[in-house]
């Protein structure tokens, strides 16, 4: 998926829906809509969101994130301003989890569960894809093992995708994509989380209340998402950092012949 004033009353809803039991879950139908983001799609299915999938407000956005994931209301604002921009109606107050289908506006290339909208469906779970993303977890996620699926879902994406696009935009959503699973499951701080808890939530669409997850206490915030973000930002670096602890005079001048294209 790639994350302000509000009314008292939304506000207190979230607040209060926040200590009340994990709705029931329910399949979607074949007439229900469902988009890329298995996030968005869980929490339909348990119907923090309309669970047709349709004309989904401002409103209903700030209620489910924060009864289902103790969202700050002006971080899960700035979540809907996002995915409202998929509506292609004008000056639209609403989405349906299917306008979030379109291609190249808010889905991208290299999805770490979807497959590529040039190789098929580009919003429907696909294990192959997945089991792709997953070699590179362990037990625990950390920011490494997540940068490193990220990275390597776009590569193969540019090796065999003839109409790959990643733009600096998609960068800035996907390292928010990315962030999702240890916001809602995992250690904000150490930015470690639970693989059973994130496949679970990718294979079913379902958060994993059978394996003992329980929503946070504390209030997440947009400042959140932003560390998480820059740290993995800077784990997709494949730069590693010179230790070398003493840098000879004929080190700095190969370098320097290097730099400027001198065979040496």
């Amino acid at each position: 998926m790639r994350f302000i004033a509000l009314p008292v009353a939304v506000l207190g809803f979230s607040v209060l829906g926040w200590a009340d039991p994990v709705p029931e879950w329910h399949p979607p139908t074949v007439t229900d809509f469902r988009g890329p983001c298995p996030m968005m799609n869980t929490l339909a299915n348990h119907g923090y969101l309309p669970h047709d999938g349709r004309n989904i407000t401002k409103e209903a956005v700030v209620s489910a994130m924060g009864s289902a994931l103790n969202f700050d209301p002006a971080l899960a604002n700035i979540m809907f301003e996002q995915a409202v921009i998929a509506n292609p109606e004008p000056n639209a107050t609403f989405f349906s989890l299917d306008d979030l289908n379109r291609h190249n506006v808010l889905e991208h290339d290299a999805s770490l569960s979807r497959m590529d909208a040039y190789f098929g469906s580009n919003h429907v779970f696909d294990q192959a894809t997945f089991n792709e993303t997953r070699a590179y977890w362990g037990p625990i996620i950390d920011a490494d093992m997540i940068a490193n699926s990220k990275v390597a879902r776009q590569l193969a994406s540019k090796a065999f995708n003839p109409t790959y696009r990643f733009t600096e935009h998609i960068e800035d959503f996907s390292l928010g994509e990315m962030a999702a699973p240890f916001i809602a499951f995992g250690d904000i701080k150490k930015v470690t989380v639970d693989r059973e808890l994130v496949v679970y939530l990718f294979e079913n669409e379902r958060l994993p209340t059978e394996l003992g997850w329980t929503r946070k206490t504390q209030v997440i915030k947009v400042e959140d998402i932003l560390a998480i973000n820059g740290k993995i930002g800077a784990a997709t670096s494949l730069f590693t950092v010179d230790n070398a602890p003493n840098t000879t005079a004929h080190d700095m001048n190969r370098r320097r012949d290097l730099h400027a294209g001198i065979p040496c």
